[in-house]
């Protein structure tokens, strides 16, 4: 006797699979959390990079006798001449006081001390696209002219943004892969204890002539289809967060100073599809290397 045509309807549905599919929307969630961390981390610190490589900071620290301001802009003017005729500089200008005070006001506050401490004179400064600038050359002369005069070219901060971020990316790996590695686990197990419920039939089929293929197609596709409809859950719920967390300035939470915005972009959401997609493919490979390894045995 030639056994069943399809195997998709021969084994019925497992009275305790509803515990398997929340356990696995539970971890599509949290991965799809940590996917989107990932991409929320690349972004901000392409930006960050992007904004900060064609960027020159000049510090013209205060002079030691506090209140002489006519030095302070004598320096100030000097080192913006010397930044202004550098080769590759496209724009240079003095920050006013107004945004200087801006700058440290997320670490100070905003109070009346600002006023009365000494900040530094900062001379914003903009390369040319695609040209270059000579930074040992244009250290000396500024502080050739003026001694008190700090030159930041941001490949300090450029670098630790850089380190930064793909810490955080390959943070975010590593939980998907322990996460990969639980829901293989745990499709395991649940396709053992399904084994077993269905051990009569199994036997019934394997007697009928049913090859190991035939009868790991029937869990293999049952799997395969809760892991997704559970992944697709999960996905969708980790998707739902990520836009709340983007329109919460609009119901009058501030964002934190120095954070990237944690919500995703409309055309970032759906990378959170890859969740449910490598969820159904670890189980479906997971549930047939589990049948054909525990039919073996059996048979």
């Amino acid at each position: 006797m030639s056994p069943p045509r399809s195997s998709s309807r021969i084994l019925p549905r497992e009275k305790g699979a509803a515990p398997l599919e929340v356990v696995i929307a539970v971890m599509a969630f949290l991965a799809a959390l940590a996917l989107g961390a990932s991409l929320v981390a690349e972004r901000a610190a392409e930006g960050w990079r992007a904004g900060l490589s064609d960027k020159l900071t000049v510090q013209v620290m205060p002079p030691a006798r506090s209140g002489d301001n006519d030095e302070f802009d004598r320096e100030t003017e000097a080192a913006l001449s010397v930044v202004r005729a550098t080769p590759g500089i496209a724009h240079a200008a003095v920050l006013s006081n107004e945004d200087t005070a801006a700058l440290v006001e997320p670490w100070l506050g905003k109070d009346t001390l600002i006023a009365e401490l000494p900040l530094p004179r900062l001379i914003d400064a903009t390369i040319v696209p695609g040209q270059g600038v000579d930074i040992a050359q244009l250290a000396a002369r500024l502080k050739a002219a003026v001694p008190r005069a700090i030159l930041d070219d941001h490949s300090h901060w450029i670098a630790r943004l850089k380190d930064l971020a793909n810490t955080i990316v390959w943070s975010a790996y590593g939980i998907l892969l322990l996460i990969a590695i639980a829901t293989a686990a745990t499709v395991s197990f649940a396709t053992r204890a399904g084994l077993e419920a269905h051990h009569e039939m199994v036997a019934l089929l394997h007697q009928m002539g049913a090859h190991s293929g035939f009868i790991a197609r029937a869990f293999e596709r049952h799997y395969f289809l809760s892991a997704l409809a559970a992944g697709l859950a999960g996905a969708a719920l980790a998707a739902v967060l990520f836009l709340m967390a983007g329109g919460l300035e609009f119901v009058g939470v501030e964002a934190v100073p120095f954070l990237p915005p944690l919500a995703l972009k409309l055309d970032e959401l759906p990378w959170l599809l890859a969740v449910p997609a490598v969820a159904g493919i670890i189980a479906f490979v997971t549930a047939r290397l589990s049948v054909l390894a525990a039919l073996r045995d059996i048979y």
